[in-house]
């Protein structure tokens, strides 16, 4: 009789890999590795598609977590709220740099962060291309992440971003 393994996320459970997203476990599968059988966890990306593999035994350490709760998205609206911290005078590919490290460590907070500070700066001057690209990155994070902890529409968490960061 083998013992039944214990895993953090189940098949069917949404959860959130840093970098790729909110995806949904499909399967649980078994790979030998270098001689070694390892678990992967199999999540299907929802923005993309695309399939990614996480060792179960190394999820906590490669930032794979839960959907936040709909007491956290609260927390993240009031940093939306906030208002964007004092202005950089970095240089725009220092500012990315610093940006892109907040962006992939895939914490609702500072991806909220990311997004208020580039649409504050958005109201200030020009985006550069990759700026463009990061500020659109965050957005779909977090409305992809939201829309799942509150069962709503993209389009409704969209229309709600929109008048916190755009307020009339």
């Amino acid at each position: 009789m083998s013992a039944q393994k214990i895993y953090e996320f189940g098949i069917g459970e949404k959860a959130v890999y840093p970098c790729h997203g909110v995806g949904t476990i499909e399967k649980i599968e078994a790979c030998d590795i270098g001689g070694a059988n390892q678990d992967f966890y199999v999540l299907k990306i929802h923005s993309t598609g695309a399939k990614v593999m996480v060792p179960t035994r190394a999820a906590k350490t490669v930032g794979l977590r839960s959907v936040i709760s709909t007491n956290e998205v609260e927390k993240v609206y009031e940093i939306l709220k906030a208002p964007s911290g004092k202005k950089s005078n970095a240089t725009w590919n220092r500012r990315y740099r610093t940006l892109t490290d907040k962006l992939n460590t895939g914490n609702l907070v500072d991806v909220a962060t990311v997004l208020r500070d580039l649409s504050s700066l958005s109201a200030d001057k020009e985006l550069s291309f990759g700026e463009k690209k990061m500020l659109e990155r965050a957005r779909n994070m977090l409305v992809s992440e939201i829309s799942i902890a509150r069962e709503e529409e993209k389009s409704v968490i969209e229309l709600e971003l929109n008048h916190i960061l755009h307020p009339v």
